[in-house]
């Protein structure tokens, strides 16, 4: 199957998302972007850097910058920072730009994959398993608002997490072209 569009894989922090993007972008032949990655090498500095000298806004701001650009781009598979639904105007590009999966991780995945990660500005401070049970609070509506699939990903292999949301779209993409065609 070609998915000739851009999957936007949305969750929190330490859901999977660059991991299986990966996997996904080599399964769908597509290119793969992590928007993180993409925001320091286009600032020449890490995040942490960035939150530091810019804060929080300044961080999203250039993370907005960067999913214009990218939903003005070729189709990708794009891993986005867990904050980027936070954003009104980074939903609607979400919902216009491409298909969304929502890669589901409960906070005790989270803290497993991101125990040790000090190059996660949110969780520096305070006590981390608080910090993300608030994030999801907010979040996890926005990205169920957004969503086109949704995925759990907790005891699942990126691998195997992969090749399920290429069984999804397909799914999703026949539905979708199925109704485009049905007589009214």
């Amino acid at each position: 199957m070609t998915v000739v569009t851009r999957i936007f894989l949305i969750g929190p922090m330490g859901a999977g998302k660059t991991t299986i993007g990966r996997y996904l972008a080599n399964a769908l032949q597509l290119p793969f972007i992590d928007t993180d990655h993409e925001i320091e090498e286009r600032s020449g500095a890490d995040i942490p850097w960035i939150f530091d000298v810019e804060g929080e806004q300044g961080f999203r701001d250039r993370e907005h910058k960067v999913l214009c650009d990218i939903c003005q781009a070729s189709p990708a598979v794009i891993a986005t920072g867990g904050g980027i639904v936070v954003r009104e105007d980074n939903r609607h590009l979400l919902s216009q730009s491409g298909t969304s999966v929502f890669l589901q991780a409960s906070v005790n995945q989270q803290l497993k994959r991101t125990g040790n990660d000090r190059s996660r500005p949110l969780l520096n401070h305070g006590d981390p398993e608080q910090t993300l049970k608030a994030l999801m609070t907010i979040r996890e509506p926005l990205y169920k608002e957004v969503a086109d699939i949704i995925c759990a990903t907790e005891n699942n292999k990126p691998r195997l997490t992969a090749q399920s949301i290429v069984k999804e779209l397909e799914l999703l993409h026949s539905s979708n072209k199925n109704s485009r065609h049905t007589p009214q």
